[in-house]
C-alpha cells in the first residue's frame, strides 16, 4: 500500500487534456469549456451555458507506469425540484483504449432546476471530491479519464504513484461533432458510452464533442466555433432540436443551414463533411413542437404540441427536416463533393424503435446510444463512407 509520501502530483494543464475548447481557470483549479469565451459570451440562455460546461467528451489523456490513479474534481450536479436526485456521474478510466475502471464523485455542488420549461435554477455548493482508481497494471500504459458527460467538472488536482507524462496523439484523425442532447448523451449511464464516442472508439480518431442538450439550433457562433477548430472530419447533427423548441419554420431553415455550412467552408473548405439528419422519433415525426414535458404516467416523457395542420404554413417536423437537408446537401453537392448526407434514420429507424424504444420519447437508452453508434461506425467510418481512412 502506497503512503502519502509516494504521491505525485502533476499540474493539469492543457496537454494532458482532449476534447475541450478552452479552459477557464476557477477559485478551486480548472473549468474546461466546449465553447470559446468568444462564443460564451454570446449564448442567449442558461439552457445552452449549462450544457456546454458539461465535459461531454473531454478526457485527460497521460502515460504512467502508476497502479493507484487519484483526480480531485469538484462537480456540478443538476437535479430537477421535485424529483429524486440524479444518480452521480461516472468517470470511465481506459488503458490503452479500453476501460479498466469507473467511479464517481459523491456531492459537490447541485444547479436545481426550478422550472422545465425556463430552465430557471439555483446554485447549492457543496465541497471537492476525489475519483479513485486502483490496481492498474504496473507497465507503461496510455491512460485516458473521460469526464463525467452530465456534470460540470473543475479539476482540481491528478495524483499517481509514478510520474506521467502527456500521452503521444498517435497521429489519430480529429473529428469534429456538433448535435443536440442524443450527440450529448442523454440518458447514457456512462461517458464512454455515448454513441459518439462509441462511434470514435470505432473509427480509432480523436473526438471533439459539441453535442449540446437542447442547444443544436444553428447558432452562428457555434458554427464559427468549428470553423476555427482544428479538425480532420466534421459532422453535423441538426433538427430535432429545431423541432422541439419550434425555433423557426421553413422559410428560415433553409438559408439558416446554408449558411452554417458556408461558415465551415470557410475554415474547413475540403475536409470530408457529413451533414445528418434527426434519428427516429415518433411524438415528432409527422408533429410540430414545442416539446413539452408529460408526467401522466409518473415518469418524464416528453410530446410534441403543435398542430399537423400547420405543416402547410411551414412549421417544422422531422420528416421536413429530413427532406429539407437531403435537398440541400444534393443542391451543394456539385461544388462541394466533400459534403455528404446521412439519413438519421438509418441510424436509428422504426425497426430500432421498436427494439429499444426510447424511454422518454425523445432520447435513446444505453443500447440505443450503442446501436447508433454502430451505425454511425459502420456507415461513415467503414468501407467507401465519408469518414472511410484515407479520405481526409
Amino acid at each position: 500500500m502506497n503512503t502519502e509520501h509516494d504521491w505525485t502530483t502533476t499540474p493539469i494543464t492543457a496537454d494532458l487534456l482532449r476534447g475541450f475548447l478552452d479552459l477557464e481557470p476557477t477559485a478551486h483549479g480548472l473549468l474546461p469549456h466546449r465553447l470559446p469565451a468568444p462564443a460564451r459570451r454570446q449564448i442567449p440562455d442558461e439552457q445552452l451555458t449549462l450544457a456546454e460546461a458539461q465535459p461531454s467528451g473531454v478526457r485527460l489523456a497521460f502515460r504512467t507506469t502508476a497502479t493507484v490513479v487519484e483526480l480531485d474534481t469538484l462537480p456540478t450536479k443538476r437535479a430537477y425540484r421535485g424529483f429524486p436526485a440524479p444518480a452521480d456521474g461516472v468517470y470511465d478510466l481506459l488503458v490503452d483504449g479500453r476501460l479498466a475502471g469507473q467511479a464517481t464523485v459523491p456531492g459537490g455542488n447541485v444547479r436545481m432546476i426550478t422550472d422545465m420549461t425556463t430552465q430557471t435554477s439555483e446554485l447549492q455548493e457543496g465541497s471537492v471530491g476525489t475519483a479513485r482508481f486502483t490496481d492498474l497494471p504496473a507497465y507503461g500504459k496510455d491512460i485516458e479519464i473521460w469526464l463525467p458527460h452530465t456534470e460540470i467538472t473543475e479539476l482540481i488536482a491528478l495524483r499517481t504513484n509514478a510520474p506521467v507524462q502527456p500521452a503521444h496523439d498517435g497521429g489519430r484523425r480529429v473529428w469534429l461533432h456538433h448535435g443536440s442532447s442524443i450527440s450529448h448523451g442523454s440518458n447514457a449511464t456512462h461517458p464512454t458510452g455515448i454513441w459518439p464516442a462509441l462511434a470514435a472508439a470505432e473509427g480509432g480518431v480523436e473526438l471533439i464533442n459539441l453535442g449540446f442538450g437542447g442547444s443544436a439550433l444553428l447558432d452562428p457562433f457555434t458554427a464559427r466555433t468549428m470553423r476555427d477548430t482544428p479538425a480532420d472530419l466534421i459532422s453535423l447533427k441538426i433538427g430535432i432540436n429545431i423541432v422541439n423548441t419550434d425555433a423557426m419554420r421553413l422559410r428560415a431553415f433553409g438559408p439558416a443551414v446554408h449558411g452554417f455550412l458556408d461558415t465551415l467552408r470557410e475554415g474547413h473548405p475540403t475536409a470530408p463533411l457529413l451533414v445528418v439528419s434527426p434519428i427516429w422519433c415518433p411524438v415528432q415525426e409527422d408533429t410540430p413542437g414545442p416539446l413539452m414535458p408529460d408526467f401522466a404516467d409518473g415518469t418524464l416523457k416528453f410530446k410534441a404540441t403543435g398542430d399537423p395542420a400547420e405543416r402547410a404554413a411551414g412549421r417544422l417536423t422531422l420528416t421536413v427536416i429530413r427532406e429539407e437537408l437531403a435537398r440541400i446537401v444534393a443542391d451543394r453537392v456539385a461544388e462541394d463533393p466533400n459534403l455528404h448526407y446521412l439519413d438519421g434514420s438509418d441510424l436509428y429507424g422504426e425497426k430500432d424503435y421498436a427494439e429499444f424504444p426510447l424511454p422518454d420519447e425523445v432520447h435513446p437508452d444505453p443500447a440505443g446510444h450503442r446501436r447508433i453508434g454502430e451505425n454511425f461506425a459502420r456507415l461513415a467510418f467503414g468501407h467507401g463512407g465519408p469518414f472511410a481512412a484515407g479520405t481526409a
